[in-house]
């Protein structure tokens, strides 16, 4: 019975840490005591959304800013244990949740990208040796793995004090890790976009990938494979690519 008891204590009082307007305080507890956690809680909360997030909290504004945080922390669920995982239920927050303060169109976006420059700056992955001055076309070439590819209806790597777009412009991204751990991207068309997708999967070549893309786009081969060598080498001057697996 204690051990029940201890939980619905917890939950009344996350309840009432979250939304203390509204979830009353549990018995026993002063007001003085829960306001210290109250504002511990936040002010914890905002720690990680304003390291993650800063274009987004400085094109917002500071007030309006606090106030989405706030019914973040009052509305959405946080199932993670982890503190790492706030900014990505942030993200989907602003992409599903339901919130009431009208908030720029491309907000949503912009965040996910911002989020995406944490994700690929704290990934933990290392691949093979790879030689940058290899045969691309004809060599298996190593993808690298420090990247996520993305694509947006706003284009988000514009965004700042200078420029709010008015009308979505579709973007696709390459968001990535350099060799000196600087986190980059590179705006893609599709057809670089798709050839890397192909390219990230198991055992394939530039030379097939490239002539399955052909394929799939109508384009004539001999024209996309001619193209194929310098833009393979332009990817792989970027550390996009890192060269041809042994």
């Amino acid at each position: 019975m204690m051990h029940t008891d201890f939980q619905q204590f917890q939950r009344s009082f996350g309840r009432h840490l979250r939304d203390p307007h509204h979830a009353p305080r549990p018995a026993g507890l002063s007001s003085r005591g829960c306001a210290v956690y109250q504002e511990l809680v936040f002010s914890n909360l905002c720690g990680f959304l304003d390291a993650c997030f800063p274009v987004s909290r400085s094109l917002l504004g500071e007030v309006r800013w606090r106030r989405l945080n706030r019914t973040f922390l009052r509305d959405w669920p946080q199932h993670s244990p982890w503190f790492r995982d706030i900014p990505q239920a942030f993200t989907r927050y602003l992409a599903e949740g339901t919130i009431a303060q009208p908030l720029p169109r491309w907000l949503t976006d912009l965040a996910h990208y911002e989020w995406t420059e944490l994700v690929v700056d704290t990934l933990d992955c290392t691949g093979p040796q790879a030689d940058p001055d290899g045969d691309l076309m004809q060599g298996h070439v190593l993808v690298n793995p420090a990247m996520r590819l993305v694509r947006y209806d706003w284009p988000v790597h514009l965004i700042g004090a200078d420029y709010r777009p008015r009308r979505p412009q579709p973007t696709a991204l390459a968001v990535y890790r350099g060799r000196d751990l600087t986190i980059r991207f590179t705006e893609l068309n599709p057809l670089t976009l798709r050839l890397l997708t192909l390219l990230r999967q198991p055992g394939t070549s530039c030379h097939s990938a490239v002539t399955q893309l052909a394929t799939e786009t109508d384009y004539p081969a001999a024209q996309l494979l001619a193209h194929a060598a310098p833009l393979l080498r332009t990817l792989c001057d970027q550390e996009i690519l890192l060269g041809v697996m042994p």
